[in-house]
């Protein structure tokens, strides 16, 4: 069976007791991109090493076919680099205007759900 990284990143922050609301403001997304990447059955290996970093949790148990141990710091920092030594394909800016973009789309949804309510 595939894994679900949505799932498996969600009982990770709920079982340590993470906020969704600390995450999110500390990612500079809203919380609906955080509840939306938790039903993704797959996930940008990015999105996760910035969450792990953000966190301070280390990733790289609950997905091994993405990151090696070395993978995160001690410190909880992710190092930009993927298990087969690729670099990211997106710098943290790119990533953080795509979710704001994503933002701004869902509010721009929900007030056309409003309007047509």
């Amino acid at each position: 069976m595939e894994k679900h990284y949505g799932q498996v990143i969600e009982k990770v922050i709920r079982r340590n007791g993470y906020s969704i609301s600390e995450l999110a403001q500390m990612m500079n997304v809203n919380r609906r991109s955080i509840y939306n990447w938790f039903e993704q059955r797959r996930l940008k290996a990015e999105v996760i090493s910035r969450m792990g970093e953000v966190l301070k949790y280390d990733f790289s148990n609950e997905f091994p076919e993405l990151f090696s141990p070395e993978t995160f710091a001690k410190d909880g920092a992710a190092k930009a680099i993927h298990k087969d030594g690729e670099a990211n394909g997106e710098t943290p800016a790119e990533i953080s205007w795509k979710d704001k973009y994503i933002s701004l789309l869902e509010k721009y949804n929900d007030l056309l759900v409003k309007k047509l309510s």
